[in-house]
């Protein structure tokens, strides 16, 4: 801890690869290990222009550079605009951490222009939030990791550690965006042996098939998978892809899982069954059984036992997948067999959607105050590193 650290109001900003909004969260941050209090938390749809704007530049596969500069300093403006609109009257932020959406991560190296190297891009102007809001923002969390030889993700590790961890508690957070990840905390574990990776798909493909087939940007409650079956040739086909047995550190995205793998998908899906409510049942499925299989196969066993009940374990889910009633449901069903006793994070006074902007308020604080934000353990980077670019007023 630096002489320079000091209880702030932080506003972190969080809009994921499912790209369907922001949530800001604002936290009071207290100095020592850090005590987080959460103060507001609102979430914002984006207009559905610029959400077509921002699943465009994710899917193309050319754009101009005219359109990618708009859309930066698009999404910036709306940034600002969610945090004004999140702040109570007389309610101040001093800092602002703001993930930025991400438009393409690789987190390995290949080849281009005569080098190979990694790369990601969170698009998103810091300036704008900056100047709207006459505070400091920090941005661009993802690279500096890299550098340090890790994947870029996952970030919320840190966030998960400083709330959840427990001596005597096996601990695992499992957030449901766009992507599905996870933190395992075994009981009175340090920093340094917390698990963390990208299980698969969260929402992603569940939501471009709601979309699709019912013409509904997601399935509300899990209502249209309630009334399908699972296929399971299917599903069992699409287990089989090469990413569920990486071991990890790993992460995902929509370069494994986006609009074109939902495509193909939904096709295996209607070769099977023409009932549109069959294809969300499997995709459901699929998300289930992808966190419940990387659960046992890479975490399960590193839990710490419990008395009489072996490797037992508070399994704390967020994000919006923690709102479909199907998909907690069929969790419940794959993890409680194996000890996990399923919750969501408001048991925790977190609410779902609050999480991951919480951490990037947290990340920013971090490093502000010039102390690391990454989990080597979790991102596979070779040292903690101090995260993000700063943007002065």
């Amino acid at each position: 801890m630096t002489k320079r650290a000091k209880a702030m109001n932080v506003a972190g900003i969080m809009s994921g690869t499912s790209a369907d909004g922001i949530d800001v969260a604002v936290v009071r941050i207290q100095t020592g290990k850090p005590k987080l209090t959460l103060l507001e938390h609102k979430g914002f749809a984006f207009p559905a222009a610029l959400r077509r704007a921002v699943l465009a530049a994710m899917n193309a596969e050319s754009t101009s550079t005219a359109e990618l500069a708009r859309l930066n300093w698009r999404l910036g403006i709306a940034y600002a605009e969610a945090v004004k609109a999140t702040l109570k009257d007389a309610m101040q932020v001093d800092l602002i951490g703001c993930h930025g959406q991400t438009l393409y991560h690789q987190p390995r190296a290949a080849a281009y222009a005569g080098r190979s190297f990694a790369c990601t891009w969170q698009a998103g102007e810091a300036a704008v939030l900056a100047a709207e809001l006459k505070v400091p923002v920090i941005s661009n969390f993802r690279p500096a990791d890299m550098l340090a030889g890790g994947q870029g993700a996952p970030l919320v590790p840190l966030l998960d550690y400083v709330l959840f961890a427990d001596a005597k508690r096996n601990r695992v957070l499992q957030n449901i965006g766009g992507i599905a990840n996870l933190t395992a905390i075994p009981a009175g574990a340090l920093s340094s042996e917390v698990i963390a990776f990208d299980n698969g798909p969260g929402n992603m493909v569940i939501d471009a098939l709601a979309q699709q087939l019912f013409d509904k940007p997601f399935d509300r409650n899990g209502d249209y998978a309630a009334q399908g079956a699972v296929l399971q040739p299917v599903l069992d086909q699409a287990l089989r892809n090469p990413y569920f047995e990486q071991k990890p550190p790993r992460t995902a995205g929509r370069e494994q899982f986006g609009r074109e793998y939902a495509m193909k998908f939904l096709a295996a899906c209607l070769r099977k069954s023409k009932k549109p409510e069959d294809a969300l049942a499997t995709a459901t499925a699929l998300t289930a059984e992808s966190i419940a299989s990387s659960y046992k196969q890479f975490v399960r066993a590193k839990m710490k036992s419990n008395g009489t009940r072996q490797r037992t374990a508070d399994y704390i889910v967020s994000g919006g997948g923690a709102r479909n009633a199907t998909l907690m449901a069929m969790l419940a069903q794959r993890l409680e067999p194996m000890g996990c006793d399923l919750a969501t994070s408001e048991h925790f006074g977190l609410p779902a959607e609050a999480k991951e902007a919480a951490a990037f308020a947290l990340l920013a604080w971090q490093t502000w105050n010039h102390l690391p934000g990454n989990v080597p353990a979790a991102t596979g980077a070779t040292r903690p590193v101090l995260l993000g670019q700063v943007t002065y007023v």
